[in-house]
């Protein structure tokens, strides 16, 4: 289970082989976009199967599966801020909602962005502490708790459309959180939105869309590094198929999520998180997993 570094950045995935990789690419693209963990599962599930951990570049190079199924599925919403907020600008009209939307977005974006710089040394190092299991679980706790207090007191009836550029901000502080792996980027986000009385729904609409551009960042980053960095040409091969792998799985729990969040709460979620983060600290403290 050692991990394989190049110029000091975490690259087992390199390690791997295509079936490995297109097995951890379909865990990788769900837990990505669901509100449960995509760092806690590539972590368990490579240990759990005794295969060397991809690292933490393989997770944040994913990103780039994560955007491509964000952009298919939100096509229309994306061309409509897009077009919207250019046109909307040429106008002059900056009460707009699709020029607020995209400011919205750009403003959601600054604090992951300022965090992400300050702690890149740390988040992609070999044997970053962050990715420890211990840390791990007790973020999954945490965060089963903040949204399960977010499903007993707001009342979830508000719509995208109604989103302030206070509630981006919000948001956007949330995003933060996601640095530290167990928390996920989708699950912050849509938490947050939860605290601010979303519907469900509009609440993952909302976390998607205002994630796009950090979505972005954090995967044509970790690209850039592992370009300065070198890895093996097999190295890149079995990536481009996980990323194949995981946009398709991506996709699909994203269709599955906004299926099931207009229908149902997210109590599913925070129960899974609450047994994960368990799990995960008596398996540590048992030695079963390291």
């Amino acid at each position: 289970m050692a991990n394989v570094c190049s110029a000091g950045l975490d690259i087992g995935f390199a390690s791997l082989n295509y079936l490995q990789i297109g097995f951890l690419g379909v865990v990788q693209g769900i837990t990505e976009l669901l509100p449960i963990s995509s760092t806690a599962h590539m972590r368990i599930v490579p240990a759990m199967l005794g295969w060397h951990d991809p690292g933490s570049a393989f997770s944040a190079a994913m990103q780039l599966a994560a955007l491509a199924a964000v952009v298919s599925y939100f096509w229309k919403d994306v061309r409509a801020v897009t077009g919207g907020s250019v046109s909307a600008y040429r106008r002059r009209d900056f009460n707009d909602p699709m020029f607020r939307l995209a400011v919205a977005i750009i403003l959601a974006t600054i604090p992951i962005g300022i965090a992400g710089l300050a702690l890149s040394h740390v988040l992609n190092a070999c044997g970053s502490p962050l990715r420890s299991l211990t840390v791990i679980g007790y973020s999954c706790i945490g965060m089963a708790i903040l949204l399960a207090l977010a499903e007993l007191i707001c009342k979830h009836r508000r719509s995208v459309d109604q989103m302030r550029l206070r509630d981006a901000l919000i948001v956007g502080l949330a995003q933060v959180g996601a640095l530290i792996p167990g928390v996920s980027r989708s699950g912050s986000t849509l938490t947050a939105a939860l605290f601010l009385n979303f519907r469900r729904e509009e609440a993952a609409r909302f976390s998607f869309l205002l994630g796009l551009p950090a979505i972005a960042l954090a995967g044509l980053k970790e690209l850039a590094v592992l370009l300065h960095a070198h890895i093996p040409l097999e190295a890149w091969g079995v990536l481009l198929f996980g990323l194949v792998v995981a946009s398709i799985s991506a996709f699909a729990a994203i269709w599955g999520l906004m299926k099931f969040l207009e229908r149902f709460s997210t109590w599913p979620f925070i129960v899974y998180r609450a047994v994960l983060g368990v799990f995960l600290l008596w398996a540590v403290s048992r030695g079963i997993l390291q």
